[in-house]
């Protein structure tokens, strides 16, 4: 998902974004179901979930790149592009030729980039790289999960692709960054973006917690490693997220429980104080929650403002009242169903609106609108 995450990305930024696929073939997430795409009449379309969350907005252009004709028809690619942007185990594409600098020999105002793994060199370099392996390698599975000694013991992975997407967003950022700075140079460059470098980078303060303690950060749940309180809560009739960020918020919340005390006592008075002794405050607190119900709770925290919020499902996030105002969910025209509803781009420009006017291509869709326009390679018209 990385790559696609990035060229998607551009896309809704106004790129043209050509996605080069096998012939015949195609991109592997394409058969990533079930789910995948119904037809008009009802029928799968073979088109999955999984690779409409990620190629909104691109053309579809079919080549062989084992074929001479087919690594032709990429330099000729390179040679009008902007960007290369490609997704292959390491030294892949140098083998046909069209490593970065076979192509910006080309074309010197080029930008490629490069997602791996395990980044173009380094003792793993040609090892292959999925998600869930990076999550496990890049320390993220060990402070996510239910801490040891309690029910459902045991490390979890985040449920969305979080390092591709991550990784996917520092390739934008970085291309981006490539950009403005050729727009002052005059001169491309060569960017290598890898995942496991991206999970480490993402460790953030869990990081830096073990950096400045020496003491390795372990699952905590859904506790916050700095800030209390900050977990999921029982309620009488299900459970709520509490986020209290600050001692000013906590002193709302001990307010709206009924407890105003627990906010002048030196125990809980501050975070630092909070944290150290949360094995009493959150037995206290999970008491007081589980006397009402879900919407009391909100409406009382809410008022106080206290940060809180449901545990939505995806069809509950997809329609709630703020999502649907902001226009998060868009049906974009397809020509196997007739449209195809859409998680859009959250970026938002107020003079420049991002435009989501074309859904993820058919397998080679565009690939005569796109090689007709290719220049012969000494063709300076």
């Amino acid at each position: 998902m990385a790559g696609p995450w990035s060229s998607q990305t551009l896309a809704d930024l106004g790129a043209e974004v050509i996605k080069v696929e096998r012939t015949g073939v195609g991109d592997d997430t394409r058969r990533w179901g079930p789910p995948y795409l119904k037809a008009s009449d009802g029928e799968e379309t073979g088109e999955s979930g999984y690779f409409l969350s990620v190629n909104r907005g691109k053309k579809s252009v079919e080549i062989d790149l084992a074929s001479p004709e087919g690594q032709e028809t990429v330099r000729a690619l390179a040679r009008q592009a902007d960007v290369v942007l490609e997704n292959f185990k390491a030294g892949s594409l140098k083998r046909y030729g069209l490593g970065p600098d076979d192509l910006r020999a080309l074309n010197p105002r080029l930008i490629y980039c490069s997602i791996t793994g395990f980044g173009q060199d380094g003792p793993m370099a040609k090892d292959v790289a999925y998600d869930f392996m990076i999550q496990a390698m890049g320390g993220l599975l060990s402070v996510t999960g239910v801490p040891d000694g309690e029910p459902g013991a045991g490390p979890q992975k985040v449920g969305v692709p979080i390092v591709d997407i991550m990784t996917g967003m520092y390739a934008t950022v970085a291309i981006l960054a490539a950009l403005a700075r050729r727009s002052e140079t005059g001169r491309g460059d060569t960017i290598d973006i890898a995942m496991l470098d991206v999970a480490a980078a993402t460790l953030a303060n869990q990081a830096m917690n073990y950096l400045v303690s020496g003491v390795a950060p372990k699952r905590a749940g859904n506790k916050h490693p700095n800030i209390q309180p900050q977990d999921i809560f029982p309620v009488r009739d299900g459970h709520i997220v509490i986020a209290v960020g600050n001692d000013e918020q906590f002193g709302r919340f001990s307010d709206a429980l009924g407890m105003p005390d627990l906010a002048d006592d030196p125990r809980y008075a501050t975070n630092k104080a909070r944290v150290e002794n949360l094995d009493t405050l959150h037995p206290l607190i999970c008491a007081r929650l589980q006397e009402r119900d879900l919407a009391d709770w909100r409406q009382v925290l809410t008022e106080r403002n206290v940060p809180c919020a449901p545990i939505n499902t995806v069809p509950q996030v997809l329609a709630e009242p703020q999502v649907r105002h902001r226009e998060m969910l868009r049906d974009l025209p397809h020509p196997l169903s007739g449209s195809v509803p859409s998680v859009v781009s959250p970026m938002r420009f107020a003079e420049a609106p991002l435009a989501f006017e074309t859904a993820p291509p058919l397998l080679g869709q565009h690939t005569a609108e796109v090689l007709s326009r290719l220049k012969p390679p000494h063709d300076d018209g």
